[in-house]
């Protein structure tokens, strides 16, 4: 009797072919979401009346909210399918990208920023669809490490499309900031529709609970040593109360990381931390994610800087757009080089390059950030670096998983990531701050405090680079090894 086993891969094979387009869509909204707004920062602090150093406080809060409700909705996606939590946080998204685009003095806007957020979910939440859908199928793990590097890659797409089109609507709506903000609103309501009916749902592993307790006690340790950071900001390091929130914020952490390991079904699987799959790929995310998230706002903001004052490029709307396109094209390329070379090259080796390069990007342009050939050349460089990681941590965590914590682990990349990227957005603010007014300007941030943090983002790539260097090699292997009949059939995928 002939086997069965070909015919129904080959079949789960279509089914998962089908589901990475629609995904890829989704993608690259998400992409469009992150690209969209960079070039047009600039024009955003002057609508609203604050600072360039303000920008900061927009990603700090975005970004804490993500690492909040990322693993909350990491956890429920496993419990319930991850189709529907992945409904849920685009209907959230899409109401707060409205809500910005009418956002009319700071404190709404950033209340409505932190809420658009949520869509920090959907590339946890679709690579454990793809993963739960190929382990079903006995796919290998290097196939879905493919698949999730083209989510990237649309992503990225996404991402050009959004920083090459806002400054060009910008300009073709008479400067109207409102009408041009509605644009990415669009784009998440249709997006609700193309998941709705293109996107399958997983199947939910029963007899899961949702550990209420400890969600609580790492949001309040969170809130807590950003708002010791929000002190820091406005009062300065002599104000007592900064310390006191930051020392109970270390407190809840700790508090949180014990109270995890009594936890029959924790929250957050500290245990996870442990495996030499695992923990490597965590600290890399959250070092990556002090230049991949906390950097977004002091780059456009530079390149916005009048020249004039000495520093900056003084680029407007239109420019600043093509700037971050180049930028978000370097993302693509790091990523396509990481789908090309998993199946040749060890992840290990790959995440030891690309942390390597983010860093040299950034030290680069503490001596090379006059002329605009410089600053394209240092984001290229750590663009190459950063769309590679992007692209490997979140397959290399759900690879690493029990089976039933692949959105969780997935989400665990997403969540240190983010808490990086929190806490740097929070101290560029206050670096950025420091020396506003320096210089013949009163929004211009100090020369020296964009040195501070392209120093702050070089030393994280380069730490990240040698903590992996250090690694066993055996951290990144696949567990089980594949057929060479799998091999074909997943390359088909792709």
């Amino acid at each position: 009797m002939p086997d069965p086993t070909p015919v129904l891969r080959r079949s789960a094979l279509g089914i998962t072919a089908g589901l990475i387009g629609w995904l890829i869509v989704v993608e690259i909204t998400s992409g469009i979401l992150q690209g969209y707004y960079v070039p047009l920062f600039s024009d955003i602090v002057v609508h609203l009346g604050i600072t360039d150093a303000d920008v900061n406080w927009f990603e700090a809060a975005q970004l804490l909210l993500s690492s909040i409700v990322v693993p909350v909705l990491a956890k429920l996606g496993d419990m319930y399918g991850h189709k529907k939590v992945l409904l849920i946080a685009t209907v959230l998204t899409a109401g707060a990208t409205w809500w910005v685009a009418f956002a009319d003095n700071f404190w709404v806007f950033l209340i409505a920023w932190a809420l658009q957020g949520f869509y920090v979910v959907w590339l946890p939440l679709e690579v454990a669809l793809i993963f739960e859908r190929g382990r079903r199928a006995r796919h290998g793990v290097s196939a879905t490490r493919r698949a999730a590097g083209l989510l990237v890659v649309g992503l990225q797409a996404g991402a050009i499309l959004g920083a090459l089109a806002a400054g060009r609507i910008f300009a073709a709506t008479a400067e109207h900031l409102t009408v041009t903000l509605v644009i990415p609103a669009v784009a998440v309501t249709a997006c609700f529709f193309v998941i709705l009916f293109g996107v399958p749902e997983s199947e939910p592993l029963p007899g899961r609970r949702l550990d209420t307790l400890g969600f609580v006690i790492l949001t309040i340790g969170l809130l807590l040593v950003t708002g010791s950071l929000t002190f820091l900001r406005l009062s300065g390091p002599s104000f007592v109360w900064t310390w006191v929130l930051l020392a109970a914020g270390v407190a809840a952490l700790v508090l949180f990381v014990r109270f995890e390991l009594r936890q029959n079904d924790p929250a957050i699987d500290i245990r996870v931390f442990r495996r030499p799959e695992m923990w490597p790929v965590q600290v890399t995310a959250f070092l990556i994610g002090i230049s991949l998230l906390g950097a977004q706002g002091p780059l456009s903001t530079y390149a916005g800087t009048d020249s004039a004052l000495g520093y900056g490029l003084g680029l407007d709307a239109t420019a600043r757009s093509n700037l971050i396109g180049v930028y978000l094209v370097s993302l693509i390329v790091g990523a396509v080089l990481f789908a090309a070379t998993s199946r040749r090259a060890s992840p290990r080796i790959v995440l030891i390059g690309a942390s390597a390069l983010v860093g040299v990007g950034y030290l680069l342009f503490i001596p090379l950030h006059v002329e605009l050939w410089q600053v394209l050349m240092n984001m290229v460089i750590a663009g190459i670096g950063s769309g590679a990681l992007v692209a490997a941590m979140p397959a290399a965590a759900a690879a690493a998983a029990p089976r039933g914590q692949t959105g969780v682990a997935s989400a665990l990349t997403n969540t240190t990531k983010t808490i990086g990227g929190t806490f740097a957005s929070a101290v560029f603010g206050v670096v950025l701050a420091a020396g506003v007014g320096a210089a013949a300007s009163s929004t211009a941030a100090s020369l020296g405090g964009y040195i501070t943090v392209w120093a702050i983002c070089a030393g994280g790539g380069l730490l990240a680079a040698v903590l992996l260097f250090f690694v066993p090699k055996v951290a990144f292997a696949d567990e089980v090894p594949e057929s060479a009949d799998a091999v074909a059939g997943e390359s088909q995928i792709i």
